[in-house]
């Protein structure tokens, strides 16, 4: 099949097929005499596999080095290690964006919990006190007067 059709059945451009295939993921191509490139019908399988993996979270590198030569000799070790790492990653990602959420939360609060007698200079001033000032018990700086940070 031509590049058009490949990319009306994998649902990508041809500009993207013809990045794959430049970045070393799309291996099976051919050429006419006219110089027009021919795809396998297991091309489409591959563009979905690669659109896949890149979805959960693969780099093209370690998509590269995961797709066999052809879809018959899967190297089965290699692709569970692979999938394992990429859950790892997921999950400690998940952990910092879980951290990150309980952070912004804490602040979001501590800006609302604003006293009616100060203005949003000194509300601004507080918050960060209160912020540089946790940040400070966890690492050892304490927080000035003037709120700057200075070694404990």
């Amino acid at each position: 099949m031509n590049i058009g059709e490949l990319a009306r059945r994998a649902g990508l451009t041809s500009s993207r097929i013809r990045f794959y295939e430049r970045a070393g993921l799309l291996k099976t191509v051919g050429r006419q005499p006219n110089g027009y490139r021919t795809y396998p019908p297991e091309a489409v399988l591959v563009l979905e596999l690669i659109t896949s993996a890149q979805q959960a979270g693969f780099s093209l590198d370690e998509i590269r080095t995961l797709l066999p030569p052809d879809l018959e000799n899967w190297r089965h070790d290699a692709l569970i290690e692979a999938l394992r790492r990429k859950v790892a990653e997921i999950e400690a990602l998940l952990l910092r964006l879980q951290q990150s959420r309980k952070q912004l939360v804490a602040l979001i609060s501590d800006i609302e919990a604003k006293p009616d007698d100060i203005d949003c200079a000194a509300n601004a001033r507080r918050v960060l006190t209160n912020m540089l000032g946790k940040g400070a018990e966890a690492g050892g700086v304490a927080v000035g007067a003037a709120g700057r940070r200075r070694p404990a």
